[in-house]
């Protein structure tokens, strides 16, 4: 008996804007209910939506550290592409979606882990950013440029957000 392969779709999530990020894993997470292999390569500030919330005590340099104060930490602090005023316009939509019911990029996060989307943190970035695996969140994988594009070399869908 032949196996049926299933579509592939991947995205590279390169933003660590809330809007951006919420539409990658909604497209995720779509792509998944309808039975395709679905991957998302974080690289840049995409790595920000994977970030625990708390810190974790890690070592660092003086310039990780200070990219660590910098860049958001977690899916629930990142900011708006446009009107983000001074940190209004993620309240602003995160109030809009609550009240229609529409899932927060955290709880978007966890659907995708549950349905196997594979999430994947780009290991050159995470050096360049001075990120360490401690401080991203549980059960994601680690690649590099070679392992993206393996998976996107046989996707029906590719995406960059």
């Amino acid at each position: 008996m032949t196996e049926v392969k299933k579509d592939k779709t991947t995205i590279v999530l390169f933003s660590g804007d809330l809007d951006k990020a919420i539409a990658a894993y909604i497209i995720a997470n779509g792509a998944a209910a309808y039975d395709h292999e679905v991957t998302i390569f974080h690289t840049f500030w995409g790595l920000n939506a994977l970030r625990k919330d708390e810190q974790v005590p890690v070592k660092k340099g003086m310039l990780e550290k200070m990219f660590g104060k910098m860049m958001p930490r977690g899916a629930k602090k990142l900011g708006l592409s446009k009107m983000n005023m001074a940190g209004m316009g993620p309240k602003m939509i995160k109030h809009v979606m609550k009240k229609h019911n529409a899932m927060s990029l955290p709880d978007l996060v966890e659907m995708a882990q549950e349905q196997g989307v594979n999430l994947v943190a780009c290991t050159m970035t995470m050096d360049l950013l001075g990120l360490q695996k401690e401080e991203l969140l549980d059960d994601i994988n680690y690649g590099g440029v070679a392992a993206y594009l393996g998976e996107a070399n046989e996707g029906k869908v590719n995406l960059f957000i």
